[in-house]
Parts: C-alpha cells; structure tokens; sequence
C-alpha cells in the first residue's frame, strides 16, 4: 500500500500531522541524522583547535565556513545519501561519518583531517550530543512556547473574571464559593512552577570513547587534557558536560526533561476534566463554527471536542513520556542496546503533548462566560454560607457552632430567609449579625478576587 497521511500507522503522520510539523525537523530521523553531522563536524573542528594533535592545525575561516554548511545546509537528499550509504554499512552513525569523507573528498585542504572525522568516538559519543541538542531545539523552539502562550492566555482570563463568583465543588458537593479567574490563577501557579524547571533545564552530554575513560584518546595522544577538551566541546554546544559515563550518557537528563513534561501535562488533563465539567454545567458557552457538527443524531450538541482531544493526546503522550523516564536510565553493563528503538520514539511522546496543547488553545479560545448560570448556580446555595456563621460564632463564643449549623443545613438546601431567621436569633453583637445579614454566597469568597489578581 502507497504511503499517505491516510495509511499512516501513528495519527502523528496522518490526522495530526499538521500539529506536529513543529517538531519535525529536530525530532525526525532526518532530524537526527542532521544533528550528528553537527556533532562530528564540530568535534573535527575542536580537534583541529587542540594544540596537543600536531598532526592538525586550526582551519582557516573559510575551511570552517565550508565544514559548517555541511550541517547548516544539509538536506533531504542529503539525508537520503545518509540513509542509502547505512543500507552498505548496516550502521547509522558509520554511514554519517563515511558522508562526510564523501563530501570532503574533493577538497584537498581537508585530505589531511578527514581520518580524523569521528576521531577516537564511539557511536554514543555522537548520539547522547545529538539527542541532546535535539532536545533542547525542543524544549526551546517548541513546547516553551506553546506553554508560554497557554499561560498568557490563562493570565488574561484569571484577571478577566477576578472577581466574577462561583460556586465551588469538592467532592462534587456545593463547597464554599470562589471566583472564575481564582480558580484560573490556581492551574497557572500550578503551570509557572512545572514551567520554571522546564526554563532553567540543561540537558547533559558527554564525549568520552568506548566505555568513557578515553582509552584511544590517551593512546593516540597522552599528552592531551582529554577531560579539560571533552568539557569544552560539550560546553560549547550549550549543553552540561557528564564526566562519569560508561558507553552511553545514562539518560538521567532525558528522563527528567521526559518527567517535567509529564507533569505539565498531568496538570493540563487536570485542567481539561475540570473546564469540560464547567461546559457541562453552563458556566462556559463554546463559540459556534459554520457546517460543524457535534453529532451525527442530536443536532443540538455543541461538545468540548478541543479539551477531550486535548486530554486523550496528553494522556498518550505521558504513558510514553514515563516509558522514557523509566527505561532510559536502565542499560546493562557498559551498553545495551534497548536505548536506540527507544529514543526514536522521542518525537511521538512530545508529538502528542504538542497536539494537546494546540487542541487546548483552539478550546480557551472558543469559551464565553455565561454569568447568568453561575448566578443562578449561587442564589440555589445558601448552605454554603453555614460555614461562615458557624465561624463567626465560634468567635464570640457561643456554644456548639458547628453542630448547630449542621443540624440545620447538612445534607439539605436552606432557604435564605431561613438562614437570616436562625441568624437573627443568635446572640451575637449587632456588627457582626448585620454582617452576617448582608452576606449572600455571591460575596463570600473570601480573597479569591484579590489572589487572582495578584497572579
């Protein structure tokens, strides 16, 4: 069968492919073999800078500019000579390194670096610099600014409906009131403090040889600080530099930018079931589009289609992202193998993150408040204001607050007038029954306008 979006195996490469495009030109497989020629072009570069390797000296600015466009202008086609020269050599990283003899072999100002491509590496000192920065372009180009432009948009919503009252629910239970843009302001903190760690990140990375005590590297030159060079060519690709390696950088950097992630994303689902309740409740309109349809038999739906995709694509997206965080940092000895079918995963488990995030904004985007159901909601509970009479009254001492107030109002609606009956009766002093009086549910809410916004 053809390839098409409509015979791809991961909805990433059909139904959603245009919301992971973002990712794919550093989360692809040309993506990688892109980066590793970076990598390999870079250290041949550092190579050449290093004093101690008589048998090269630094290149010339445009030497360097020439090396560099290897990376900077590769291409599809190149990618593909990438992939039809590994179809020979049965191994990627090979097949990079033996590209790029291919392409300085007419240059004879290189003929003397080029056994010096991919000098005293093994495959994983590529690898680990090349997910790493694969990561970062990521993190970076990618997801931190989708995440900024959903906290935005929440900012401007909790300043919005500071001080618009709701009822609160816990347990699914009438609970003391809030306001719309508290509760808002509640899943931003929430955000701010995930998104924190998600700015200050730095991925590691290490070049270090076969098991990581760079043992050609000594053989073939003793006299050269190998550690002080590995710390500045990882240092110099903007990454932190692992010293104690075996063959591989273990993964702990992955798996932490992979639980981050997964965090954010657990607090979204949080975030996605609670607005998707608030649909349900009326307290949200969702705006209409022309020819779309919310169900094949019942012409009136109109469903939360955007916080439902949004949720289900966060929910795949973390089941991969904690596979990566709990297999990643697990190898045998001083290498196996299960790492590699692994990380080329890496692109579907923030594939789906990046959907979701899509499908939330296009959801905030479509929501008008529909203050009149949240009043209404309110003018139905005066029960929720027991608990503030019972805590003005413990003030002044009288007896057995709590149990009167639940004895009147516990599992049972209350009537305004019957609540302001029980508080004229009580024997309070006249600034505190007045205020007591005066207050309905849509004003109880405590600091909730003045916390949102503050946030």
């Amino acid at each position: 069968m053809a390839h098409d979006s409509l015979t791809a195996l991961s909805p990433l490469d059909g139904r959603y492919a245009a919301g992971a495009d973002p990712l794919r030109p550093m989360l692809s497989e040309y993506g990688l073999i892109h980066t590793r020629v970076r990598v390999e072009v870079e250290w041949l570069i550092a190579l050449a800078a290093e004093p101690g390797i008589a048998e090269l000296t630094p290149f010339d600015d445009t030497t360097m500019t020439r090396l560099r466009a290897l990376a900077g202008d590769f291409s599809i086609d190149d990618a593909r000579r990438v992939k039809a020269i590994e179809a020979t050599t049965n191994h990627d990283v090979k097949a990079v390194e033996y590209f790029l003899k291919e392409r300085l072999a007419d240059d004879p100002d290189l003929a003397r670096a080029v056994e010096f491509i991919h000098f005293a590496c093994t495959s994983e000192d590529i690898n680990n610099l090349a997910y790493a920065l694969m990561l970062e372009a990521c993190r970076r180009q990618v997801m931190l600014p989708r995440l900024e432009g959903i906290c935005s948009t929440l900012q401007a919503m909790a300043h919005e409906h500071a001080d618009l009252p709701m009822l609160s629910r816990t347990h699914g239970q009438t609970a003391s009131p809030t306001t719309l843009g508290k509760e808002i302001a509640n899943v931003l903190a929430r955000l701010r403090r995930q998104l924190e760690q998600l700015e200050g990140f730095s991925m590691p990375g290490k070049i270090n040889g076969a098991v990581g005590n760079y043992n050609a590297h000594v053989i073939a030159y003793p006299e050269v600080d190998w550690p002080a060079l590995s710390q500045r060519f990882v240092q110099s690709l903007a990454l932190s530099w692992n010293p104690y390696t075996t063959q591989i950088e273990p993964h702990d950097g992955i798996a932490e930018l992979c639980d981050i992630q997964r965090r954010i994303n657990t607090i979204l689902i949080d975030f996605c079931r609670d607005i998707w309740g608030y649909i349900s409740l009326g307290y949200f309109r969702q705006a209409l589009k022309d020819g779309e349809v919310g169900s094949s038999t019942m012409p009136h739906k109109v469903n939360p289609i955007d916080f439902e995709n949004a949720e289900g694509n966060l929910g795949v997206a973390n089941a991969l992202l904690g596979h990566f965080a709990e297999k990643l940092p697990i190898s045998r000895w001083q290498r196996d193998l299960t790492d590699s079918t692994v990380l080329r995963a890496l692109g579907s488990g923030f594939g789906h993150s990046l959907v979701a995030l899509q499908a939330l904004a296009r959801g905030l985007g479509k929501l008008s408040v529909n203050r009149q159901r949240l009043a209404e909601d309110l003018d139905q509970t005066w029960e929720v204001l027991a608990e503030a009479v019972q805590t003005v009254m413990r003030r002044h001492g009288l007896p057995e607050p709590y149990e009167q107030l639940k004895a009147l109002t516990r599992g049972r609606g209350i009537e305004s007038e019957s609540l302001r009956r029980f508080i004229g009766e009580l024997d309070l002093p006249e600034p505190a029954r007045r205020s007591l009086l005066e207050l309905v549910p849509a004003t109880y809410t405590g600091l909730a306008e003045q916390l949102a916004r503050e946030i």
